[in-house]
């Protein structure tokens, strides 16, 4: 098995956000989506293996603790873009064998960002 795609969850309306965030902050593509699904708003990114699927619904709530494990290459470099665009970087050490931190998405998901320790 494979992942193919990571769900998060927007509130209605929210997908220009989301593109600021995911498209302009992180530099992702955005997916155009199959027309049936097209109707039920929302959005798709992609940048390299990775696909986030961005889902608009009523009751929405930020996931704080539910997220999505990103691995990138070079760790500083998306921390000092994150940081320069005024979102959140957390540090955290406690994942061995990785760098990582958290960050958030403009609606409030939870984000790590993690790269392996080399040696």
């Amino acid at each position: 098995m494979k992942l193919h795609h990571v769900q998060l969850l927007i509130p209605p309306g929210g997908e220009e956000v989301a593109r600021a965030f995911y498209a302009g902050v992180l530099g992702m593509a955005e997916v155009e989506k199959p027309p049936e699904l097209r109707k039920r708003g929302g959005c798709w990114f992609r940048r390299e293996d990775l696909e986030l699927h961005l889902s608009p619904v009523d009751d929405f709530a930020p996931a704080t603790r539910a997220h999505p494990g990103v691995l990138v290459n070079d760790l500083d470099v998306l921390a000092g873009k994150l940081e320069t665009a005024g979102r959140p970087v957390r540090w955290d050490t406690n994942f061995p064998g990785f760098r990582r931190f958290h960050s958030a998405d403009d609606h409030g998901n939870r984000l790590e960002f993690m790269e392996p320790v080399r040696d």
